[in-house]
């Protein structure tokens, strides 16, 4: 196996451990309830949306003609900078 892409793999399933997180942050907010998981629900959705759209530019600049392996790890640096920047709230 290249090392490239069990760094992939390595990013990816650090990727997971982020999110996983990520959500039992969110989790613990929501259910609290009342304007704050109002708020909470709010920001994810922008969140998200956000991201996806931010996500979709990056690909459309790296071109048709992208390896596999550098879509995936423009993804996979795209969401861990989100799911870091979400952990340092």
């Amino acid at each position: 196996m290249s090392s490239a892409w069990f760094d992939l793999g390595w990013q990816s399933w650090m990727l997971g451990i982020e999110a996983s997180t990520v959500i039992a942050m969110r989790m613990a907010s929501l259910v609290r309830g009342g304007a704050e998981a109002d708020r909470e629900i709010e920001l994810m959705l922008i969140e998200k949306i956000e991201a996806g759209h931010q996500l979709q530019a990056k690909f459309s600049r790296l071109g048709v003609g992208a390896a596999p392996a550098t879509a995936m790890a423009t993804a996979l640096k795209h969401y861990r900078g989100k799911n870091r920047l979400r952990l340092s709230r």
